[in-house]
């Protein structure tokens, strides 16, 4: 962020106040307020500012700042990292934008990468487009912390957790410190938590990166992406290759998650405790196997996950008999939507096996709970589950 982005004003939280992640989301990134002006301004649509003289301050061209960027990137820094000074976010036009900037700006041919087996889908992809610059590429699972097995001689350790879409958990502050301790960088892919539930940055980690599409801005009507970091170096590294690719957000889409945000708090604490519910009633089903979510105090993840999450996420995963119950389970659902992504206020499920790349079985279901009612949506999937049985 430029200086203007971190002068706190009345309008926003100030660092370090104790207040409440409610209260923060709703005050993140506001600007000093000005009499007759909105609390959030709205969406600075320009491709160029004027500039009369030497190129100096912090708006010159369309694809190097935006004033509707910076209120966002403010925002974005002080959930991720409330009350550290010297904590920057840049936003992206997706999160794989977001990810691809960290991994291609960290890393030189000749370098090693550890990322996840059993993470994010696209990493097959970019696995091919690092090893074709002569980055070195090993994987190892999540669960199980199995990626300090690979780690030996690495520049960067990726790490998603939850996994996605297993929801395995691994325990960052030891990987964190593994990697450290031969001097490689770490970054963890937030997407899943959101900042309310795992601050990677304040586990140690050297990049938070997220796909903003999901639960942080929650509605299921912007691509986003953002890093954030501490380490003002490797940042500009980042923001040198946002500049370089143009994988900048539109002011719109921008602004439009700045206004989510403010209710970033209802969202995910109503689609977390309706998750735990669902995941509770789930496992009373003798069709459903392979349950998995972090809340659960028996779940695999659960001891680690309470170590390190706030809150556990909005998603929950499970495995029908076959491909076909499990299609017919999805279109049976009338509270829920048969599309891919998660996060949003509207309960999405889909057959993560249709995709191909995610090492599931043909039935696994991967379940976003949205913000309704939880005793409809309940209803509504132990009502589909029964209508499949036939």
């Amino acid at each position: 962020m430029n200086d203007s982005a971190t002068e706190g004003g009345p309008g926003a939280a100030a660092p370090g106040s104790p207040c409440g992640d409610g209260t923060r989301a709703v005050r993140a990134g506001l600007p000093e307020p000005v009499k007759h002006e909105p609390t959030l301004p709205g969406p600075v649509f320009a491709a160029h500012f004027h500039l009369p003289g030497d190129p100096t301050g912090p708006y010159t061209y369309g694809r190097d700042e935006n004033p509707t960027w910076t209120l966002l990137e403010r925002a974005v820094a002080e959930l991720e990292a409330p009350g550290q000074d010297g904590v920057e976010a840049l936003v992206f036009a997706s999160g794989m934008a977001a990810i691809s900037s960290v991994l291609f700006s960290q890393l030189r041919a000749g370098d090693t990468v550890v990322l996840p087996s059993d993470g994010y889908q696209v990493f097959p992809l970019v696995r091919a487009q690092l090893e074709s610059y002569g980055i070195e590429v090993r994987t190892a699972p999540t669960g199980g912390d199995a990626q300090l097995e690979v780690l030996d001689g690495a520049q960067l350790l990726w790490l998603e957790t939850p996994s996605n879409p297993g929801l395995d958990v691994c325990d960052v502050r030891r990987l964190v410190e593994a990697a450290h301790a031969q001097g490689a960088l770490v970054a963890v892919d937030n997407t899943l938590a959101t900042p309310l539930g795992q601050r990677p940055l304040e586990l140690g980690a050297d990049f938070a990166v997220a796909s903003g599409t999901k639960q942080l801005t929650g509605h299921g009507d912007v691509l986003l992406g953002y890093v954030t970091g501490r380490d003002a170096e490797a940042m500009a590294a980042v923001r040198r290759w946002r500049k370089i690719v143009g994988a900048v957000p539109g002011p719109m889409e921008a602004w439009l998650a700045h206004r989510s945000i403010a209710t970033l708090q209802l969202r995910v604490d109503r689609q977390n405790a309706t998750a735990l519910t669902l995941a509770q009633a789930l496992r009373k089903r003798p069709e459903v196997t392979g349950l998995r979510y972090p809340g659960l105090p028996d779940d695999p993840s659960h001891k680690i996950a309470s170590q390190q999450m706030r809150r556990y996420g909005c998603v929950v995963s499970f495995t029908l008999p076959t491909r076909a119950r499990a299609d017919l389970f999805l279109d049976r659902l009338r509270l829920v939507d048969d599309a891919t992504s998660f996060g949003g206020v509207r309960s999405t499920a889909e057959r993560r096996g249709r995709w191909g790349g995610d090492a599931v079985p043909e039935g696994f279901v991967r379940f976003s709970v949205g913000a309704e009612d939880p005793e409809d949506l309940v209803a509504d999937v132990l009502r589909a589950l029964d209508e499949s049985a036939g």
